[in-house]
């Protein structure tokens, strides 16, 4: 299967050299190219893209927007989106985040890490930089600008088993499958299925949203250090 990738960001040069190197690949192809927010979620739309490379800062539309407006349109729920920033240590990732990115990369980032952030966006899992810290990202979540605090997701997580709860503390702990099996004592394929009934109950559209949902209802404290 190939992936198809749209390429979203001012910069003419960058979108480039982006489209270079992932054409480079024999598993995916650049699909089309965006310079702002709103031509990103038309192409996204017309040109069938599973994975949308998404700058924060763009004129107009920008991408926090662009990512809101694909995640909430239900003709687009098999796009997935890596949120691009020259910042990755700031609120723009929790941002990105609760407009339903399924990760964030900094534009630093080495071609491999790139490469393997689409594939790991594209088969639906959480893509979290290792230059972000769970407590920064936990910090900003349960702050709760909103007002909405835990209360936003008390029906939907009363909803889980006492399993799928616990899964889904680990998964906001950010563990991967295998070390969730390895502390549950089950079978990696076990911990997956309870991901995605976890997944399919709390409407998330992915593992990316699951950690969020584990601050934001206060299943899962970020730790103070």
């Amino acid at each position: 299967m190939t992936i198809r990738v749209l390429l979203a960001d001012d910069q003419a040069l960058l979108r480039s050299a982006f489209k270079v190197l992932v054409d480079s690949e024999p598993d995916m192809r650049v699909v089309g190219e965006a310079a702002d927010g709103a031509e990103a979620v038309a192409l996204a739309r017309s040109r069938r893209a599973d994975v949308v490379l998404m700058d924060i800062r763009m004129p107009g539309t920008d991408g926090l927007a662009a990512t809101r407006m694909i995640s909430e349109d239900p003709d687009l729920a098999g796009v997935r989106v890596v949120m691009l920033t020259t910042f990755e240590v700031d609120e723009y990732v929790v941002q990105s985040l609760r407009a339903g990115a399924s990760g964030f990369l900094g534009k630093g980032a080495e071609p491999d890490d790139l490469l393997d952030a689409i594939r790991v966006a594209a088969a639906g899992e959480a893509l979290l930089s290792p230059a972000a810290t769970k407590a920064l990202i936990g910090r900003f979540l349960a702050q709760a600008p909103d007002g909405t605090g835990t209360s936003a997701h008390s029906d939907r997580i009363a909803a889980l088993t006492v399993r799928e709860r616990e899964v889904l503390v680990l998964v906001g702990g950010g563990h991967s499958n295998d070390e969730i099996a390895d502390r549950l004592e089950v079978s990696p394929l076990t911990v997956k299925t309870h991901v995605n009934r976890a997944m399919a109950k709390l409407g998330a559209r992915d593992r990316a949203q699951l950690v969020v949902t584990a601050y934001e209802s206060g299943l899962v404290r970020p730790r103070v250090e």
